[in-house]
């Protein structure tokens, strides 16, 4: 086994390879503590695209049921609002049941069932009714393994991939609105990444605007999802509003 940090929740060494392939040189698996700021309001009221690059690195606490894991976010997409077609919020209504959270406050989870069968966890991000959100694609786990295996059924990867991420971290329609500045589900700062060390690309499983490139994910980590994601082209077309 390769030494890696302990799990705080269990006591339990986590072994590197469950979390990140060797020669990867992730700060949360060289003994970085992570940042003792805090997540305020201003950081999440900032355009989609700005606080998806930042969520890289952000650590993710859940402790739903009185279960607690966490883990440290390495893949995420940016929705822009009702001027980007794959997103909830370019509908003919505007605000919709389903949607209503997209348009803020910033910082509250936009949840909802994909092809009816697992939740999606997004974090609202930009000035209320903007309608903009970042969807959670992807998680290295940091605590809490045991907890993880147990909710996801032994499958693996255990948070690679949006519905994972939610499973295994106990994310349902009840936290549809959550603040997520505080529990059970909570967003705290991490790790700040170099952009050396950061991937983007178009958005994985959209039929509209694939190439935009709105997928942010961190090189070599295992938290990453395998699905197949258009190369992106350079930039947003410019009438694209941010």
């Amino acid at each position: 086994m390769v030494a890696g940090p302990a799990d705080p929740v269990s006591g339990r060494a986590i072994d590197a390879s469950e979390v990140s392939p060797p020669g990867v040189r992730l700060p949360w698996l060289n003994g970085r503590e992570p940042r003792s700021s805090v997540l305020g309001e201003d950081f999440f009221r900032r355009d989609a695209v700005q606080v998806a690059r930042d969520l890289l690195g952000v650590r993710l606490v859940s402790t739903v049921d009185g279960q607690e894991c966490s883990g440290v976010l390495v893949e995420v997409e940016a929705y822009l609002g009702p001027d980007d077609p794959a997103s909830h919020a370019a509908t003919r209504g505007g605000v919709t049941e389903r949607n209503r959270a997209m348009f803020g406050p910033a910082g509250r989870a936009y949840v909802y069932r994909s092809y009816g069968m697992h939740w999606c966890l997004n974090v609202v991000t930009g000035r209320e009714g903007d309608g903009q959100a970042v969807l959670l694609r992807g998680l290295e786990p940091l605590s809490g393994l045991e907890v993880m295996r147990e909710r996801r059924q032994g499958g693996e990867p255990l948070a690679a991939g949006p519905g994972r991420l939610a499973q295994a971290l106990g994310v349902t329609g009840e936290l549809y609105g959550h603040d997520l500045t505080r529990g059970p589900l909570e967003l705290r700062p991490g790790w700040i990444l170099p952009d050396a060390a950061v991937e983007v690309s178009g958005r994985v499983g959209v039929g509209k605007v694939p190439e935009w490139p709105l997928r942010f994910y961190i090189r070599g980590s295992r938290g990453v999802s395998r699905s197949r994601a258009h190369p992106g082209a350079p930039a947003l077309p410019s009438h694209v509003r941010r």
